[in-house]
């Protein structure tokens, strides 16, 4: 293998009346925008749809020519106008719904910690309810003006994408994430160098650079273990695929985002008051906040639990113990035996942490030690609160089960990320401007039945339409990558009928 002698980035000679577009481009707050998303359509529309619809890597292909014609062009410059003075009212708005209720702090003081962050398709770092979740806890953070951080790891091959091959059998590939054309930025200190962590492996380190993906007002950290600093490909391999490799690889994947995640956290200049689990798969980040109490305040292990775990949450999402995360305890004593040490405990005092009975043996289980070092817990529906505490109740000796302190927050979603352009300048028309930025009350919506029927339904007649038209272009576009006969690829333009009602579903069916 052939080393490079020097990696050299490109970037777009932007013309000073459009310097701002790099800024656009590089903030999230696109992915939920309309009004940005035609901005870069309007500069040139096939390349927006040839680069999945990433602006940093459309104003890295776009010619010269394309971008001195829109400064030349007063719509174009007037639309650019409209778009960069909303995003700076959403920006540096001051009566935020967190400001309005709590005032305002200098610093994030909440963590929020996700395997996967779904936020747009040009970013593949996510592969289906749970990081579409949290992409959405992200962008709605940014509207309630929370100050939350989100912490991650950064794939380089992200998840997989599917395709039927000529036989009709689902095959996967996986594209290679380019950071360089990607809406993401490597996290440097005063002096310019890139910020680096590192946690214990086995006879050695892992070291990891931190990226920042800005969504809206909300920074996102992620770490990439693909640097030159781990010396085994190994370690370097480490971020490649989100769920990817054995047993061995995820415990990696999981101390990183964890223990790496708080010492990230750090580096920055950050140490938040209240950390959010989404899922167990970064549970290990409670042990490190224990270590660092222990170590910056001289306390036990016992007292730093309980100063921690005050400052702990915990979201669990399944619903069934098939589809827990647990580690074989020789995986724990590979990974741990000086890292419990550091911490005061024994071994079985660090196993029984996590400990879960399987019948004739035992685990050690994420869930359990994120709700053993937490104060609080929740389900994503009342139902699954429910079926957690029954789940869970074991975890609680002598407390009955509809006490055990799992709650329940029903998942909601971004609104405007799911809403089409139709629709919402139809609700625009008759609602409470509200309705966008503070969807949850109900006041906003008040007025629906004010919306004519007959609006209502050109405007969902409109909507399937243009899915149709889209299923057509995907279908078409597929048999001609299966090398599918003349015929065929001519009667994708005519499946699916627009006045009928269609029923779909995406991925799979789970049991």
């Amino acid at each position: 293998m052939v080393k490079p002698v020097a990696t050299i980035s490109v970037v777009p000679n932007l013309p000073e009346p459009l310097a701002r577009l790099r800024e656009l481009a590089y903030n999230l707050h696109f992915a939920w925008d309309h009004e940005t998303v035609t901005l870069f359509r309007r500069l040139n529309r096939d390349l927006w749809e040839s680069t999945g619809h990433n602006p940093v890597l459309m104003l890295g292909k776009i010619s010269q020519e394309q971008l001195n014609e829109a400064v030349e062009d007063p719509s174009f410059m007037a639309h650019l106008k409209r778009v960069t003075d909303s995003f700076d009212a959403y920006v540096a708005a001051r009566e935020t719904w967190y400001q309005r209720t709590y005032g305002t702090v200098q610093k994030p003081v909440i963590a929020y910690f996700s395997m996967e962050f779904g936020l747009t398709e040009c970013f593949q770092n996510y592969s289906g309810g749970l990081g579409v979740l949290s992409g959405d806890h992200l962008k709605s953070a940014s509207d309630l003006g929370l100050p939350l951080v989100g912490v991650g790891l950064l794939y380089q091959e992200g998840y997989f994408h599917q395709y039927l091959n000529a036989d009709g059998y689902q095959q996967e590939t996986y594209p290679i994430n380019d950071y360089a054309n990607l809406p993401i930025t490597l996290q440097r200190d005063d002096k310019g160098n890139p910020i680096k962590v590192s946690v214990p492996l086995p006879g050695r380190d892992l070291h990891a650079l931190v990226w920042k993906v800005q969504v809206g007002r909300i920074p996102l950290y992620l770490l990439d273990s693909n640097i030159d600093a781990n010396p085994s490909p190994e370690d370097r391999n480490l971020t490649d695929r989100l769920y990817g490799g054995d047993r061995r690889t995820r415990i990696r994947q999981e101390m990183l985002m964890g223990i790496g995640g708080i010492r990230a956290l750090d580096a920055l200049g950050l140490r938040p008051t209240v950390c959010h689990m989404n899922e167990g798969h970064s549970a290990f980040m409670a042990l490190e906040r224990i270590r660092q109490l222990m170590d910056d305040y001289d306390r036990t292990f016992v007292e730093a639990k309980e100063i921690a775990a005050a400052g702990n949450v915990f979201t669990t999402h399944t619903p069934v113990p098939a589809g827990l995360e647990r580690f074989g305890f020789d995986l724990i004593d590979e990974h741990f035996t000086d890292y419990y040490k550091s911490l005061g405990l024994t071994r079985d005092q660090f196993l029984d942490l996590g400990r879960e009975h399987m019948g004739d043996y035992d685990l050690f289980s994420m869930a359990v030690l994120a709700l053993r070092l937490s104060s609080g817990a929740n389900a994503v529906a009342r139902l699954h609160g429910a079926v957690s505490r029954k789940m869970w109740h074991w975890v609680y000796p002598g407390v009955p089960q509809n006490e055990v302190p799992i709650g329940s927050v029903t998942n909601g979603i971004h609104v405007q990320t799911w809403i089409s352009y139709e629709m919402g300048t139809l609700l625009d028309r008759y609602l409470h401007p509200g309705w966008r930025d503070n969807s949850s009350d109900p006041d906003v919506w008040r007025d629906i039945d004010n919306v004519p029927d007959s609006e209502l339904w050109r405007t969902h007649e409109r909507r399937r339409e243009r899915m149709v038209a889209f299923a057509r272009r995907r279908l078409k576009a597929q048999l001609q990558h299966r090398g599918a006969v003349q015929s065929e690829i001519a009667s994708a333009d005519e499946v699916l009928n627009p006045d009928a009602l269609t029923i779909g579903f995406a991925r799979r069916f789970a049991t």
